[in-house]
């Protein structure tokens, strides 16, 4: 079953990993920034060994996206970002797992402090919906 993890963030300024730019990351004790680091790094490379782990991709600063909307029966291009939230889309990991569960668990040690991470189902072949 194929899902895609979104992490949401507001990093000022905006950098990667995320989360060592958000306030909530960097108020904890070096030694809990080292082991959740540690953590996501251990399961990166599980993943990438298991065949689990697709695709990550890091985005760039919402400020320098640009948005298409469809308006007078045109599209029309404006200046990023794309919401008004305090959230922004900061990157995105497209996994394959056994089911749901296993999803569920790879999304909860992607959350972090200061960030949102969602998980979605895919819609496409492989995915849970098609």
């Amino acid at each position: 079953m194929k899902y895609v993890i979104l992490i949401h963030s507001n990093p000022q300024p905006w950098g990667h990993p995320t989360g060592e730019f958000v306030p909530e990351h960097q108020a904890l004790p070096a030694e809990e920034r080292e082991r959740l680091n540690a953590e996501f790094e251990r399961l990166l490379t599980e993943m990438s060994a298991n065949g689990e782990l697709v695709h990550g991709e890091a985005l760039a600063d919402p400020s320098t996206s640009t948005l298409y909307r469809w308006s007078g029966g045109v599209p029309l291009a404006t200046d990023g970002p794309y919401s008004e939230s305090k959230e922004h889309l900061a990157g995105f990991f497209l996994i394959d797992v056994a089911g749901p569960e296993r999803a569920q668990e790879i999304a909860h040690a992607f959350s972090g402090p200061g960030e949102t991470v969602e998980l979605r189902p895919a819609m496409w072949p492989g995915g849970e919906e098609h």
